[in-house]
């Protein structure tokens, strides 16, 4: 009795009452076959309209208000139109059974949908109910959203981080699995980020908050929770509007078939029970529920895989992807940057580190935090990424200007300092011989003298190539990169990825060039892949952009359509797994049922059916199409 634990109240009722009604038809029906009940309306009808109404109150109730707000023709009117009617020519127990099956499609659609809001709302139990912040020396406990930028949380083991943070004393594990989908802990300590929602496993953790909670990653994903079944698919849409010419049309047809016979053979009594046949039979709730249900669920099937996907419009495009394209850094790499090579010019090894890191101290570029690493080694006499080094004392500038695209000036200690890519150089007229070696180069100049230039490279994620072949086999046609790096290393990665194409060199604006370029080419869907605040326009401008969730830019996540929880460039391939099955699911559903629906009504037209066959073809057809949809939760 699993199954009925697991059932709501409400659920519970329903079934009750149908069990009691189900119950009381046979008995009913019993009496009248027996003989007991003599067959006269009025002795027959209440007997009848016992178990009637008792099932069917809350269709008739419906109904009632429905037409009171001018929605007069749904299911709950052509239901009570048709039992009104069969009662009407004394055939009690088909209006009965037609209440009666008609609820049990109506608990099962229940059932499915609470079902599948579960597997979405799954992530709300991220949710922190409460804060531990330091004020005053002491611990006070409050709600998340009334602690300011820049007090200290602590978080305790086996509790929530309620709001995202660096951690500034304490290590421990974190849980990150209603985030990522992914079950492995991630290890923290001091200096590193933590992002809300996830539970803290072993140590006490200090940590410095550095967003609101309004603006916080937990925030956040309960605001695509919550919006992602608002936005329904072009077929959902299709269906709907079907449903309102569909409708009206049936109701025209059922009376034309009640009137146009009956006044000509004037047998009124076999052609009323005809057309009400064919409103039992017309009804469109198995299109109605099961289109939508099935896109419900496929949107809960993601999120149980750490894919957040805003709408069932996104799902749907997902079904035919033909040019994907993706960032490099973050996205097909690991955004692990470490120093490699240093190739000075008049100048020494660890001053020109020193020099590199003071223009960037201020920046969050994962470049930047790799100089500064360097730095810190270099000054502390280790390998750069043996450990992770006390950061020396660097220089502070006096001014730093952001070169979109191209690095920083910055001037330290009076003179003016230089710190970016070959076009920054050749913007200055000068040539800087770069280290041999595939990665990243960061060219220094000081006063218009060139210093050397650094070389820095990054790891594939481990997955990444898993993830291109995957989209092969999902039959995507083309396969690009689209970088600000090197034309050497995006050649190298291409190559390794087994890519079909790369572009390097690329500016932001030169980002959204190619993606319009694409845009033009392309046969189906193109998806856009990438996790950084530059990315942010080429997100938006994709037919589908795909953000990376947990260490992607806050202004990626907001302009994507998908958000990928685990940074893991293969959920995309489960996405449009569960897109292609959801959608395979949906048109079942919408063939059967139309073929049904085609055959019964055509037989009623012309009297080769009854009320029961009738009963079948709609209520049945609707359950069998709403088990069918509840399959697409299982997807992933």
């Amino acid at each position: 009795m699993n199954w009925y634990q697991r059932l709501s109240k409400k659920h519970r009722r329903t079934l009750w009452r149908i069990l009691a009604s189900a119950v009381l038809l046979a008995l009913a029906q019993g009496l009248r076959a027996g003989g007991v009940l003599p067959d006269v309306w009025y002795l027959t009808l209440p007997v009848f309209l016992i178990p009637y109404l008792l099932v069917g109150w809350d269709v008739l109730r419906r109904a009632a208000l429905n037409i009171a707000h001018g929605q007069l023709l749904d299911e709950n009117f052509l239901m009570c139109i048709a039992t009104v009617g069969a009662l009407a020519i004394a055939e009690y127990p088909e209006a009965v059974f037609v209440m009666l099956f008609y609820q049990v499609g109506e608990l099962f659609q229940s059932i499915a949908v609470e079902r599948s809001r579960r597997s979405i709302a799954a992530l709300m139990d991220i949710r922190p109910d409460e804060a531990r912040v330091l004020r005053g020396g002491a611990e006070t406990v409050v709600s998340p959203d009334e602690v300011a930028v820049g007090e200290i949380i602590v978080i305790r083991p086996g509790e929530k981080v309620p709001l995202d943070g660096v951690v500034t004393e304490g290590s421990s594990e974190l849980n990150t699995l209603s985030l990522t989908g992914e079950a492995a802990p991630r290890d923290v300590s001091v200096g590193e980020e933590v992002i809300s929602g996830c539970v803290n496993i072993s140590g006490l953790l200090h940590v410095r908050v550095s967003k609101p909670f309004g603006e916080s990653t937990v925030a956040k994903i309960l605001e695509l929770v919550e919006n992602s079944t608002l936005v329904k698919s072009r077929t959902e849409n299709a269906i709907t509007k079907f449903a309102r010419v569909y409708t009206p049309a049936v109701v025209a047809c059922a009376a034309l078939l009640a009137l146009v016979p009956s006044l000509v053979t004037g047998d009124w009594q076999r052609w009323v029970y005809t057309a009400l046949i064919f409103l039992v039979v017309s009804c469109p709730c198995a299109l109605v529920i099961s289109v939508p249900l099935s896109y419900f669920g496929g949107l809960g099937a993601a999120s149980k895989n750490g894919i957040l996907i805003k709408g069932a419009n996104y799902l749907e495009a997902l079904v035919s992807p033909d040019t994907v394209a993706f960032d490099k850094t973050g996205t097909l790499t690991q955004g692990c940057f470490r120093v490699t090579a240093v190739r000075p010019q008049g100048i020494a090894a660890d001053e020109l580190l020193t020099l590199a890191a003071a223009a960037e101290q201020h920046s969050n570029h994962p470049i930047a935090l790799s100089l500064r690493e360097a730095a810190a080694a270099a000054a502390a006499g280790t390998p750069a990424g043996a450990a992770r080094p006390v950061p020396a004392p660097l220089p502070s500038p006096e001014a730093v200007e952001e070169l979109p695209g191209l690095g920083v000036r910055a001037t330290v200690g009076g003179r003016q300092l230089l710190v970016g890519n070959a076009r920054l150089m050749e913007s200055q007229g000068l040539d800087c011989p770069a280290p041999e070696g595939i990665g990243t180069v960061v060219y220094v100049a000081q006063d218009g003298r060139s210093l050397g230039s650094i070389l820095i490279s990054d790891q594939l994620k481990p997955t990444a190539k898993q993830a291109v072949e995957g989209l092969k086999t999902c039959g995507v046609r083309r396969l690009v990169m689209l970088t600000g790096d090197r034309a050497e290393a995006a050649e190298a990665i291409a190559g390794e990825l087994g890519l079909t194409g790369y572009r390097a060199g690329l500016l932001p604006g030169d980002k959204v060039a190619e993606t319009e370029a694409l845009l033009k080419e392309k046969r189906g869907t193109l998806v856009f892949v990438g996790d950084g605040v530059n990315d942010a326009p080429v997100l938006a401008r994709a037919d589908v952009g795909v953000a990376m969730g947990a260490l992607g830019s806050d202004a990626a996540i907001e302009a994507a359509d998908v958000v990928l929880m685990d940074d893991n460039p293969q959920g995309l391939v489960r996405a449009v797994r569960i897109a292609r099955r959801t959608r395979t699911i949906v048109w079942q559903n919408i063939w059967f049922a139309l073929g049904v629906k085609l055959l019964f009504l055509a037989l009623s037209t012309v009297g080769l059916t009854n009320m029961w066959a009738a009963t079948f073809a709609d209520v049945g057809v609707a359950v069998l199409a709403i088990l069918n949809a509840m399959r697409a939760g299982q997807a992933g």
